[in-house]
């Protein structure tokens, strides 16, 4: 199980950026944060969610 934004999901072994499409986030307004490092865009895809992690995942919104 991994902690992501305070809530548990089954998602251990899914890399970064296909949660990131299933859950419906504009890849290039999001920044995540893995167990306290921030994951650089570059790796999304290469980067999978781990057993236990804690994820945080903040959007960005544009607006005036």
């Amino acid at each position: 199980m991994v902690k992501i934004n305070g809530t548990e999901a089954d998602v251990a072994g899914i890399t970064v950026h296909d949660y990131l499409v299933s859950a419906n986030y504009n890849l290039q307004r999001v920044a995540v944060e893995i167990n306290g490092d921030i994951v650089p865009k570059s790796d999304y895809s290469a980067r999978a969610f781990g057993d236990g992690d804690s994820v945080e995942i903040v959007g960005f919104v544009g607006g005036g």
